[in-house]
């Protein structure tokens, strides 16, 4: 090839090269436009989550919780308030025009936006399922270095861990989301709840339902108003344990890892060690060793599926291999047991524990040595049982529950504030040994705690 040619060819290329990227970018332009149209009229049903002024955002969470709706929400106060696409741009990296986006596609998401708007000046960035795309965090950590506000979202606790903050330089503040607490579910079906208000017999039958609906279907957002929830739980489910941990841990044993959640969900209300699990699944003649325990179960997770909880009583090595293990929605539960009321009542509590405090595993513990407490709050003074129904004075299960928290209180000072939840409406106070144990109704208490009306 002569001189002349090379160059001839060099130019060709140059010009091809210019052309594709003008294609792609006019791609991206009709993706962005076609996101800016949902986004206007998507409706949103408001959550109780504020994006503070000043900080960057990555939500995560398991999948189905609601994290892109609460980009839309945002979105749209921004847009009521005044703002419009010229200052905001919006992208879901799961949306399958974009298949084949790579780390140096994100520049041109820029300026796709910049082409749209005839303008430089910086978007509010909205990136939806981010983890998708290899080298994610490098594109994050320069919007924030060059001062952009960024909202982020992703499904994969490989970017969605606690190695956030070293990943991100910390430059983003983590949220964890969870499907709707149960003060979002009934405002989803119109009750309000007030805690002096007197409610009809009417109401109070609808409040009920409520209470039962959310216990054994949970609060997946999108399952809330569905009348088929068993078939949704059950697509979300095989979406999380087949495609969030077998596929993307390419686990070939899927049997045994079903197996694994089933005697999980059988195992909740007492801690479970490693060796435990590897011999109740081995029994039924799955292979299955205890590495692959631990491995499945950093798998569940970091899927955000199961959430861990620690004894207090035991020492550090103990905490890590003999902890209780509870399911992040009520709904999986239903899907996994039968005869569960007490089951789904204590999860419930644990999952409303772990909204309030989210750093759960240095926070919220059960303490089993000698005494046998659901769950203690340290930093709070707080220790709380669960009972389905405590019965009368002198009962089996009301000497247990409340000896449990006498005995605890007594060994620990700092334990001041005793409750007792039950699924029954009746509250009181019980005063045993210069002790005052609280006895309230589980559904009350949530509210209390999710909606401000008397913190616990």
């Amino acid at each position: 090839m002569s001189r002349n040619q090379n160059k001839n060819y060099l130019i060709l290329s140059y010009i091809r090269n210019k052309i594709k990227n003008m294609l792609d970018v006019n791609h991206i332009k009709t993706v962005l436009r076609s996101n800016q149209v949902m986004v206007e009229n998507v409706k949103v049903v408001h959550r109780d989550f504020d994006f503070y002024d000043g900080a960057n955002f990555v939500l995560v969470g398991v999948r189905r919780a609601g994290k892109s709706f609460l980009l839309f929400q945002q979105m749209q106060h921004l847009l009521n308030i005044g703002k419009t696409w010229k200052n905001m741009l919006y992208v879901n990296f799961e949306d399958d025009r974009l298949l084949g986006f790579e780390t140096s596609d994100f520049e041109r998401l820029l300026e796709a936006h910049a082409s749209m708007n005839g303008s430089d000046e910086h978007p509010i960035m909205f990136l939806d399922e981010i983890q998708n795309i290899e080298g994610w965090h490098k594109f994050a950590r320069r919007l924030a270095d060059h001062k952009y506000q960024v909202y982020i979202t992703g499904s994969n606790a490989k970017m969605l861990s606690s190695d956030i903050p070293t990943t991100l330089g910390g430059r983003y503040v983590v949220k964890t989301i969870f499907p709707y607490s149960y003060h979002e579910f009934l405002n989803v079906h119109g009750i309000h709840f007030s805690d002096d208000q007197t409610y009809l017999t009417t109401e109070k039958a609808k409040l009920n339902r409520c209470l039962e609906e959310y216990m054994t279907y949970g609060g997946f957002p999108e399952c809330a108003t569905l009348p088929a929830k068993t078939e949704y739980l059950m697509s979300v489910y095989q979406k999380i344990y087949l495609g969030d941990i077998a596929s993307r841990h390419k686990v070939e044993n899927t049997f045994a890892l079903r197996l694994m959640f089933k005697k999980l969900a059988e195992s909740i209300k007492q801690p479970i060690s490693f060796t435990r699990l590897t011999s109740l699944i081995s029994s039924t003649g799955t292979k299955f060793s205890k590495s692959t325990a631990i491995n499945y179960m950093e798998y569940s997770k970091d899927a955000f599926l199961v959430l861990p909880m620690q004894n207090m009583a035991d020492n550090f090595t103990e905490r890590e291999t003999n902890m209780k293990y509870y399911f992040v929605d009520n709904g999986i539960i239903s899907l996994l047991t039968l005869d569960n009321q007490t089951t789904l009542l204590e999860n419930m509590v644990a999952t409303a524990l772990w909204r309030k405090y989210e750093a759960f595993v240095n926070t919220v513990f059960f303490y089993n040595h000698n005494i046998e407490v659901d769950f203690v709050v340290p930093e709070h003074g707080l220790a709380i049982q669960v009972c389905y129904d405590l019965g009368e004075e002198g009962s089996e299960t009301y000497i247990r529950e409340t000896q449990a928290l006498l005995k605890l209180s007594k060994k620990f000072s700092a334990y001041k504030r005793l409750i007792i939840l039950t699924y029954s409406e009746r509250e009181y106070q019980i005063n045993l040994d210069n002790k005052t144990i609280e006895v309230m109704n589980v559904g009350k208490w949530m509210l209390r705690n999710e909606s401000g009306i008397a913190k616990v």
